[in-house]
């Protein structure tokens, strides 16, 4: 049964809104959250699962976010931070209509060079009845990663911490060990260091909020920080939990965030960068 019924559409004032709300710039877990207390969204909503590793939520919440920055009403600094522009501060409520097709119009553009009225409104016509299928890059890669061996997954996490800055990263290997796969420290600036454990969980499904539980037991005593790494993603259950007041803090990186940080790293992602290169016709004239 499908709860989630919201298209990216639907969720572009919404999270123009939640922006607005959290002072004009946050991540992307804030923005997820602002919404879900704007719209209101039940515990099925939440965690109805697109496919694969993520939610519903996220899916459409990553395309409404890259059609608000195209339309250019926020941005995103090379950190993750979404934040509004002068022109997004400006807008009251979007004509969501004139936005994708102003959006779809733009990316046509650039894709094949037309420029003439009638093929670019030709085109339109043609996209608009195609519905967005994937967010490729890292669906196709949270397959693969899904696919490689629990060993090989837990040793693909102690390259990532090791990437992150932390030292004397081990993986345990221990069966029955609370949940525990491995340990690190990390310092921060230098001076301060904190003995972190982490459990890697390589599956597509959600992690609950009794995993999270079990694994705080087992912590308790052992470091000072949890960290849970999964492929799949975690219900909010699990995420309040993680949270919760007077308890150890557990910090969570699902599968969209891991691939994510693999493309931040390098790590088994190459990002081309397309050379463009401008001719300034009045510098010639100055000469």
């Amino acid at each position: 049964m499908s709860y989630f019924n919201l298209k990216s559409k639907d969720l572009l004032n919404p999270t123009l809104q939640s922006l607005k709300d959290l002072g004009g710039s946050a991540n992307s877990n804030e923005i997820e959250e602002k919404l879900i207390e704007i719209l209101k969204l039940t515990e099925n909503q939440i965690n109805d699962i697109h496919k694969g590793s993520r939610t519903k939520l996220n899916y459409h919440l990553a395309w409404a976010k890259n059609n608000l920055k195209n339309y250019g009403v926020i941005e995103n600094s090379s950190r993750g931070i979404w934040s509004l522009t002068e022109k997004g501060n400006q807008e009251k409520k979007l004509e969501v209509e004139k936005l994708l097709k102003t959006v779809l119009e733009k990316n046509i553009k650039k894709k094949y060079g037309l420029n003439d009225a009638n093929d670019i409104e030709d085109e339109i016509i043609t996209s608009q009845n195609n519905e967005i299928n994937e967010i490729k890059w890292e669906d196709e890669l949270l397959e693969i990663i899904k696919n490689i061996s629990p060993n090989s997954f837990e040793r693909l996490c102690q390259r990532l911490l090791r990437e992150l800055g932390f030292v004397d990263v081990k993986v345990t290997g221990k069966v029955g060990d609370g949940g525990i796969d491995g340990s690190g420290i990390i310092k921060i600036n230098g001076t301060l260091s904190f003995h972190v454990v982490f459990q890697a969980k390589r599956f597509g499904k959600s992690v609950s909020s009794s995993v999270i539980r079990d694994f705080r037991g087992a912590m308790v005593g052992r470091a000072d920080k949890g960290l849970v790494m999964t492929t799949g993603t975690f219900t909010r259950a699990a995420i309040l939990e993680a949270r919760r007041d007077g308890a150890p803090n557990i910090d969570l990186v699902d599968g969209v965030d891991f691939v994510k940080k693999l493309k931040y790293l390098n790590l088994g992602v190459e990002v081309e960068q397309i050379e463009k290169i401008h001719i300034k016709k009045e510098w010639f004239n100055n000469l």
